[in-house]
């Protein structure tokens, strides 16, 4: 069993910046795939970016085209702690953002996922 804790969310202007963490409590936290999702009101949940465990250390990083060049995600092993730094924010990347994980490889499919946050609220204005 994996419990994850996102925190970090918040209001900020657009061309801001924010940083978001992912606390994870349980075992074996460097063998899952972990991953930021987001949903705004009225819309699917989407991916965001992915960063894979240890056994996929091939195939690391992801990220949408919507947020590539301008967001970042990563992981301290150490800290049991996934992070996503978001620069250059524009209104649209208004959402809930929600952290995942899984055991396997990073997929950009929500359902796929076993484990779930309860989501930081980020708010961009302009």
């Amino acid at each position: 069993q994996v419990q994850l804790v996102e925190s970090g969310g918040g209001l900020v202007q657009a061309g801001g910046s924010l940083r978001l963490s992912c606390a994870a409590s349980g075992r074996a936290f460097d063998s899952y795939a972990m991953t930021w999702f987001r949903q705004a009101p009225g819309k699917e949940r989407e991916f965001v970016a992915g960063v894979a465990g240890v056994a996929w250390s091939g195939d690391i990083l992801h990220y949408a085209d919507s947020v590539k060049g301008r967001f970042t995600i990563s992981r301290d092993d150490a800290k049991n702690t996934v992070y996503l730094q978001m620069n250059s924010l524009k209104p649209e990347d208004t959402a809930v953002y929600y952290c995942a994980a899984r055991t396997t490889r990073v997929s950009g499919t929500p359902g796929e996922y076993n484990y779930w946050g309860q989501g930081t609220q980020v708010t961009v204005s302009s």
